[in-house]
């Protein structure tokens, strides 16, 4: 028997800390983006990109953020009930971003990815970002599939994207972050994909889709991945739908 899922979790099966905090007023402020995005870029010149002359500004205003003892959370509702949660873990000593999947059947959520100093990752391909974004199903943080997109991109990570990703990703960044180019910074953000760079994803006989990647959990030859279970269930979850 499925649950109800909870649109505004105080707290994760399995996961420990918080309290948690719904705070979607920060998906409208330009400044939050540029700080949720500095993982993606590599090098002082993909950074002028990014920030700009607000550099300074953007700086204050995480730090500001990762002060505060509550863990602002953001819920992304999937189909068949599951969520993707993205929790900014503020341990003093131990901040990072965390990239969560959970589902009311099961007895904890599936820790995918965390942008930090010991990043894991990447969490999703190219077509699972997409699918995740353009879901748009409601009782989440967010319906608006550009705010969806950018809150996922550094659990992105994929060798092979289409040709038309620079200009889908650039039109979240005009719409939301007030970057001066967003078409130029597009294609650095997909070139640098975060902390674990791109991997190679595939299929395997068994039908759970995994990558390559040296530092995620859906690898499955990483010591820490995910069980084949796991691998399944959530193939499953971000799979999109037709």
């Amino acid at each position: 028997m499925t649950n109800s899922p909870d649109p505004h979790p105080t707290r994760i099966p399995g996961y420990e800390g918080g309290p948690l905090t719904h705070r979607p007023e920060l998906l409208e402020e330009p400044l939050f983006w540029l700080g949720h995005l500095a993982s993606c870029v590599h090098g002082e010149e993909d950074a002028e990109l990014l920030f700009g002359a607000d550099y300074d500004a953007a700086d204050e205003f995480q730090g500001e953020l990762w002060e505060k003892a509550e863990w602002p959370a953001f819920t992304l509702p999937l189909p068949a009930g599951h969520r993707l949660h993205v929790v900014y873990r503020t341990f003093e000593d131990d901040a990072g971003v965390d990239y969560l999947l959970h589902h009311p059947d099961w007895d904890r959520a599936e820790l995918l990815a965390c942008d930090d100093g010991h990043f894991r990752g990447p969490a999703l391909s190219w077509s699972e970002l997409v699918g995740a974004a353009d879901g748009a199903l409601p009782g989440g943080s967010t319906t608006d599939a550009h705010a969806r997109l950018l809150l996922l991109l550094p659990a992105f990570g994929d060798d092979e994207v289409p040709e038309d990703a620079p200009d889908r990703l650039a039109e979240a960044l005009r719409a939301l972050t007030g970057v001066e180019d967003p078409q130029a910074l597009a294609v650095v953000l997909l070139e640098g994909q975060g902390a674990p760079g791109p991997v190679h994803w595939t299929t395997t006989p068994q039908g759970p889709k995994v990558n390559n990647g040296d530092h995620s959990p859906r690898n499955p030859t990483h010591p820490a991945a995910l069980s084949p279970t796991s691998q399944s269930r959530v193939t499953t979850a971000l799979t999109p739908e037709p």
